[in-house]
């Protein structure tokens, strides 16, 4: 299994999708993907464009939606909630249909989302992620790291490369580092594993957040590793759910 990744949706190539790919955006977006499956929404559809989020979700009954909606780090106005993890909890996504818009997670989705799966990963369900790969043990995997508004991010390369330092423990034998994007994140991983959250906090975007206000419950869900079971998967073009 040869695994490349590319920081921000510009740098994927033109031509020919591989099979599987994998999104990331550590602060917020695949966090609080991960966290509203796991807490029971029913689906979640992101979308680049609000034009097209306000569309959709004005298909869908009022009191069985729920619009998450974020620029520049804040909620945007009229929508319920912004890109904040710990805000989606059972009592508010519970059988919900989320209606999902982000500076730059939903971006790098939609780059790929032509490929035959697509996941998305955080710290939390990196172990689901990688088992699944594992599973599958497709030829070639692409990790797509979000970045912000086109740019590197720090956080996100933590992430690629803590998904590919576990592949390459648990399957050293057939796991390929395919280009120096990843060798260089399983590095930083090597560097910041023992306090993930150091990083989120030093990474730009932490900044940003921590300029913004009081993100520490957010900076705490985003470290943590390994201690969700969800896997989230495209099912229809632009539609999340666990499998």
């Amino acid at each position: 299994m040869k695994v490349s990744y590319f920081h921000v949706a510009a740098n994927v190539p033109a031509g020919p999708l591989p099979e599987t790919a994998v999104v990331i955006d550590v602060l917020r977006a695949t966090t609080t993907i991960a966290w509203a499956l796991n807490n029971g929404a029913e689906a979640i559809q992101t979308f680049a464009e609000l034009a097209e989020l306000n569309q959709s979700a004005s298909k869908w009954p009022e009191d069985s939606r729920l619009l998450i909606g974020e620029r520049g780090g804040k909620k945007m106005d009229g929508f319920d909630f912004g890109n904040s993890p710990v805000d989606l909890i059972p009592e508010m996504v519970l059988g919900k249909r989320l209606f999902m818009s982000t500076t730059n997670g939903t971006r790098a989705l939609q780059r790929v989302r032509e490929v035959k799966n697509l996941y998305t990963l955080s710290l939390p369900n990196r172990k689901a992620i990688a088992d699944q790969l594992l599973k599958a043990a497709n030829d070639e995997v692409w990790i797509v790291g979000s970045g912000w508004e086109g740019e590197y991010s720090l956080e996100d390369s933590l992430g690629a490369g803590a998904l590919a330092a576990f592949l390459l423990d648990r399957g050293r034998d057939f796991v390929l580092l395919g280009n120096d994007e990843i060798i260089a994140a399983v590095a930083l991983w090597e560097k910041w594993k023992t306090n993930p959250e150091d990083c989120l906090r030093s990474a730009s975007h932490g900044k940003r957040l921590i300029r913004l206000g009081n993100h520490d419950a957010d900076f705490k869900c985003c470290s943590q590793l390994d201690n969700l079971s969800i896997v989230p998967k495209q099912f229809e073009l632009g539609t999340l759910r666990a499998c």
